[in-house]
């Protein structure tokens, strides 16, 4: 008698415990809401091309295998020109010897710090009206990823009703430590009136490795004919459509 109590208390022990295993399974896949969004990868960083003057190549765009999806930039090796990966295609703008801009698809360039990641999918809204500026823009995505828990790419597609943007053209040899004399060669460009898109990148906590200290976003801008191509300064919003990584 007492042995088949035994088993009855053990029988209903394993019970209980079972129960116990699977409200904690189910508790904790219910506590687990991490953002199944890609991560992105980082090589290099800002400060240390501004400050310490490490201008040499730290990543070789071809290098990266996965093409499908693909979004990155950066600035050329030696700052000598801008690069854009959008959805694969890579690109590289360069100063011509008369102050023009040229734009040309290469995978044969390398750069000093680069942001890069992968989105297959995305969750597409469009702006506000009042979303006119950089400024706007960089409050209206931080409150758009409340619920996003690490750094992430995005784009946005439309009509910009005015644009500033820059090509780095440092001279060669010039030894860089700061930012001043990294931009010794900056040129500017203005638009008017442009479709465009813009590839960027956001995050919170990467100031000075690929944003500016005062900024939580990167943005490189190239129209919709793929003749211009550069670094995003200033941005006068029309109407656009923002695109963040699906979560």
């Amino acid at each position: 008698m007492k042995i088949l109590l035994s088993i009855k208390n053990f029988g209903f022990g394993l019970f209980i415990l079972g129960l116990m295993s699977c409200q904690f399974s189910q508790t904790e896949k219910q506590t687990d809401k991490t953002p199944n969004y890609p991560d992105i990868q980082i090589v290099g960083a800002m400060k240390n091309v501004m400050w310490k003057g490490e201008l040499g190549a730290t990543i070789d765009l071809d290098t990266i295998s996965n093409k499908k999806g693909l979004y990155a930039l950066g600035p050329e090796s030696f700052l000598t020109g801008e690069l854009l990966i959008n959805n694969g295609r890579s690109y590289r703008s360069k100063v011509a010897t008369d102050g023009t801009m040229r734009v040309e698809k290469t995978t044969k360039v390398s750069a000093p710090f680069l942001v890069y990641g992968n989105v297959i999918e995305w969750k597409k809204m469009p702006l506000p009206s009042a979303i006119k500026t950089i400024n706007d823009l960089e409050k209206f995505i931080d409150h758009q990823s409340k619920e996003f828990k690490k750094p992430f790419a995005f784009k946005l597609m439309g009509q910009v009703t005015h644009a500033k943007i820059h090509i780095q053209d440092l001279p060669p040899g010039t030894k860089v430590s700061s930012p001043k004399e990294a931009h010794i060669g900056q040129t500017n460009y203005t638009l008017e009136n442009e479709r465009t898109e813009i590839i960027g990148f956001f995050s919170k906590t990467h100031q000075g490795i690929f944003t500016h200290h005062d900024r939580y976003l990167h943005m490189h801008l190239i129209t919709q004919d793929e003749s211009k191509m550069g670094h995003l300064d200033e941005l006068s919003i029309e109407k656009m459509t923002l695109f963040l990584p699906l979560q």
